[in-house]
């Protein structure tokens, strides 16, 4: 069997090492890594919105602190694997963790403003210029918008006389570029050419040459049976799951949005869409375990969540009197439900508590990861939750996804965001609009066909933070005192 890595995996789509000596002491990943965070898309997840918008509270996580979470269990993870997998076992085949927490670093860089519905914005938006999704943005912020390696053409021109694009970003490796190929496919330049109406999961069209030549240098080929997802993709996709599940819950006890008594006393329609997202997921990733899906349910999920926080819910407090024993005592009717409720919300008010309750969830997730070798293409071993692990992480996913995402309070924020993104995008893609883009991407536009032109819109605008897209948007359509002094 071929080793876990090649030398086409160190490889750049532009080489630098022309005339130069290789660098002993460290290794391209590590290179990769530092590359990344010294880039101006990593700062900017500071800004951008991970379930509460960071003027709320400097508590709440937003997407660089969540990267940062992610990029830490997929390092563990990693280490993890390689510890403990038959598949790691052999010194050719470790894993290398630089390049795991580096895709953990990088998997939200292409995160637009204002969550998914800046997200929807946009792609509607670029409907017919081909979509917007932030994993393909991602991967095209890390090949072309950032400005780490100059064009050959000169710094001041990202295209050829035929305009094609001759960026290279921050000039990654081939195998780091992998790691944020997530979907194996292309996004059509029309919607109509989709399979199903929304947001398409993919890469970018005019990046399949790109894609092509990852997969050739990673692979050694592009004819593969296999749907093309490396190791290290597949465990940043694990941590990603992990953290969502965890943290954004704790950040939502945090806030005071939920409790844990608090979760067994939600519409009926939450645990019923929670269930059926759950089969939707458990069909493309277990298909093997389809007679189990029948028994996912409402009660089930309810079921699940009380396995997740009994340890919360009959723990001994301050008094010593456990919850269990008060619930005994509702049974029998000596005490009201109310006083159940304000002790689950003190339990978890304590800051103590609730770390040790994420903590210890996120290492119990971290032990149920099992591999699904490809035995023809070790880079393509497949790491995943094991099944029973899986319906956990997805059930907490989930309910913080629908009670809290989906609630009216956020949906009015995620609204107005999406109202923003829109009137920002319609604003600058109208005749002679570029004037009011930046000089770096007026000049992108000048003179470029019209694709080129409504992409450079689109890169300018998925760039923004929450903040700035805000502050854009008011100095358009606003009745706040103009200046021309502060930069766009």
């Amino acid at each position: 069997m071929p080793g876990l890595y090649s030398p086409g995996d160190k490889l750049r789509p532009l080489d630098e090492q022309s005339g130069k000596t290789p660098e002993s002491f460290r290794t391209p990943w590590r290179q990769d890594y530092a590359r990344l965070i010294h880039s101006p898309s990593f700062r900017r997840l500071q800004g951008k919105t991970q379930v509460f918008p960071g003027h709320e509270s400097d508590f709440y996580r937003n997407r660089l602190t969540h990267s940062l979470e992610v990029a830490q269990i997929a390092k563990s993870i990693a280490i993890r694997l390689n510890a403990t997998a038959v598949e790691f076992r052999s010194k050719q085949n470790k894993i290398e963790p630089d390049i795991v927490e580096f895709a953990g670093l990088a998997h939200d860089l292409g995160h637009p403003p204002f969550g998914h519905n800046g997200e929807e914005a946009l792609d509607e938006c670029m409907r017919d210029h081909g979509g917007f999704e932030g994993n393909a943005q991602s991967l095209r912020i890390v090949t072309r918008l950032e400005k780490k390696i100059r064009s050959p053409f000169g710094e001041s021109s990202a295209f050829d006389p035929e305009f094609n694009d001759q960026r290279y970003g921050l000039n990654l490796t081939y195998r780091s570029l992998a790691a944020l190929l997530k979907y194996d496919s292309a996004i059509p330049l029309r919607a109509g050419d989709r399979r199903k109406p929304g947001v398409g999961k993919g890469y970018y069209f005019e990046d399949k040459e790109l894609v092509r030549d990852i997969k050739t240098n990673v692979l050694g080929t592009t004819n593969h049976p296999d749907k093309f997802k490396t190791i290290e993709c597949s465990i940043m996709d694990i941590a990603d799951d992990i953290a969502y599940s965890t943290y954004d819950l704790e950040d939502n006890f945090k806030a005071g949005f939920l409790t844990p008594m608090g979760l067994f006393a939600l519409d009926q329609d939450i645990y019923a869409s929670v269930a059926q997202t759950i089969i939707e997921r458990a069909k493309k990733q277990y298909p093997e375990n389809e007679p189990f899906f029948r028994t996912i349910d409402a009660n089930f999920v309810r079921r699940a969540l009380l396995e997740v926080f009994q340890d919360i819910l009959f723990a001994p407090t301050e008094n010593s009197i456990s919850l269990r024993g008060k619930l005994e005592e509702i049974q029998g009717r000596v005490v009201v439900a109310s006083e159940i409720q304000a002790l689950s919300r003190k339990l978890i008010q304590d800051g103590h508590q609730r770390t040790k309750f994420t903590s210890g969830l996120v290492q119990n997730f971290l032990s149920g990861i099992e591999v699904v070798p490809n035995r023809s293409y070790p880079q393509l071993h497949n790491a995943r939750l094991r099944f029973e692990t899986f319906l956990f992480v997805e059930v907490l996913k989930n309910i913080t996804y629908y009670a809290i995402i989906r609630s009216p309070g956020l949906q009015v924020v995620e609204y107005r965001g999406k109202d923003i993104v829109s009137a920002i995008f319609q604003a600058l893609s109208a005749e002679d609009g570029t004037r009011l883009l930046p000089n770096d991407f007026r000049a992108l536009c000048k003179g470029a066909p019209d694709m080129i032109r409504m992409r450079a819109i689109c890169d300018f605008i998925a760039g923004m933070t929450d903040r700035y897209a805000f502050e854009f948007y008011g100095r358009l359509y606003g009745t706040n005192h103009l200046t021309v002094h502060k930069p766009l």
